[in-house]
């Protein structure tokens, strides 16, 4: 079972880049956020959050322990749950995609408040949702990002 929950957590292994891993999962979640755009089903993106969240806090709390850490630098499911939120129920193109993974990363390296008290949380909880909520501040930039240039970022 831990074998399988570092397989979940570190996204079939993408957290063991060498260099920057978090980055590499967060490129990871703009390929599964092609389910989301070729879908185009906002039902199948909320599925898709929700079970991302959830394998990602029961992964992250069998990680913490396997690697002997807090939020440890493999695990990198959390990323993939950031771009999916970062993107949500938005209909952009790449550009706009490719926009809103710069904001993730910036967001979830400075942590803004509360992302960094969630980050404390016990486990894979805390694992998720301090990246949750960075990519919630994430979505709103880029809202405002499209609505202030339509005709660059769409």
């Amino acid at each position: 079972m831990t074998r399988f929950a570092v397989f979940v957590a570190t996204v079939g292994y993408c957290g063991y880049f060498p260099v920057a891993p978090g980055t590499v999962g967060s490129a990871a979640g703009l390929v599964v956020y092609l389910i989301v755009w070729w879908a185009r089903s906002r039902a199948i993106e909320a599925a898709l959050i929700a079970l991302v969240f959830g394998a990602g806090a029961w992964a992250g709390t069998h990680a913490e322990r396997y690697f002997g850490g807090i939020d440890p630098g493999p695990v990198v499911i959390d990323e993939v749950l950031g771009m999916l939120i970062t993107l949500a129920f938005m209909p952009i193109g790449w550009s706009a995609a490719l926009a809103g993974f710069f904001l993730f990363r910036v967001f979830d390296v400075i942590k803004p408040y509360p992302a960094d008290r969630l980050e404390r949380l016990h486990g894979g909880l805390g694992v998720m949702a301090d990246d949750a909520m960075a990519a919630v501040y994430a979505n709103i930039s880029l809202r405002l990002l499209i609505w202030l240039l339509p005709s660059w970022i769409h």
